[in-house]
């Protein structure tokens, strides 16, 4: 996330010269829209920058791990573990989530690894 935001930063200050040229240049029509007409111009153009910063997936795998469930595989209870997200596997979006526990979630990290998802 602190990349992200780093990258965030560094878009917001490049608007700013673009911002300020629009401003100038359309000066003419009045300090209100020159205003509107940079904001528009950045927009069309930020929205790109800015779907890509917040639409790129992480290279590193993002676990989720819970104190106390029932292990989805084997049924013991303890401490879960799931695997959300790395760069071929998506599963932020479950609504019934599977935790297993974890010498179960170690045999489902090879099973990944064998069809050929990289989880590391």
């Amino acid at each position: 996330m602190i990349i992200r935001y780093f990258l965030y930063l560094i878009r917001w200050q490049l608007s700013t010269p673009l911002l300020a040229v629009s401003i100038i240049y359309f000066s003419k029509y009045g300090e209100f829209w020159s205003t509107v007409i940079a904001n528009f111009i950045g927009g069309l153009i930020f929205f790109w920058v800015d779907k890509y910063i917040f639409t790129k997936k992480f290279d590193k795998p993002i676990w989720q791990v819970r104190s106390i469930v029932t292990c989805s595989d084997c049924g013991r209870r303890g401490r879960g573990y799931r695997l959300v997200q790395t760069k071929d596997y998506d599963r932020s979006q479950d609504s019934e989530p599977k935790f297993r526990c974890e010498v179960c979630s170690a045999r489902k990290a090879n099973e990944l690894k064998d069809s050929g998802i990289d989880i590391e």
